[in-house]
């Protein structure tokens, strides 16, 4: 059923658009018009995006980050091996996502490190680049207290993932 569903809408839509006397090939060619040039101004910021986060993963700055605060993470119980994964996941979902294969291959999905980023990974969100990319196509400036909150959020999700998975599975 779910295979009919696209070719249902169309139709649903066409025949909406006929019934409403729409010249509807007009319309669907200055939709692509307007889709173009979003696509056209975002392209800059994608771009961008992309340039950084290569930039970020290939430096290794987010291991050395790890390493400098693993004493503190070891002291309060938080898995040091999900810091880069906590890190990265605002920035971007996809490098996230290697992070969490590497994660899931070295320590296992059924082993503490796996559920915590799992947990994490499903909980946290892409604030950066959803500010970074949304924001920007609709001409928002003015981002501090949207970042802050999204930030902020991110953090509550990261600690949350490590108490929820240490309450229902040690």
């Amino acid at each position: 059923m779910i295979n009919f569903l696209i070719p249902i809408m169309t139709i649903i839509i066409i025949g909406y658009g006929l019934h409403k006397k729409v010249d509807i090939f007009d319309t669907f060619i200055t939709g692509v018009k307007e889709g173009l040039k979003v696509a056209i101004n975002l392209f800059p910021t994608i771009f961008a995006m992309i340039i950084a986060i290569s930039m970020l993963t290939s430096s290794n700055i987010l291991l050395d980050i790890s390493n400098f605060l693993k004493p503190i993470f070891l002291k309060i119980n938080f898995p040091v091996e999900t810091l880069p994964l906590a890190l990265l996941k605002p920035i971007s979902g996809s490098s996230s996502l290697v992070i969490l294969n590497d994660i899931l291959s070295q320590y296992g999905p059924d082993s503490f490190i796996g559920r915590v980023a799992s947990v994490m990974q499903g909980s946290t969100d892409t604030t950066i680049y959803i500010i970074g990319l949304y924001f920007a196509s609709v001409g928002i400036k003015k981002i501090k207290y949207s970042l802050v909150v999204g930030l902020l959020s991110d953090l509550i999700s990261v600690i949350i993932s490590v108490l929820i998975v240490s309450l229902y599975f040690s």
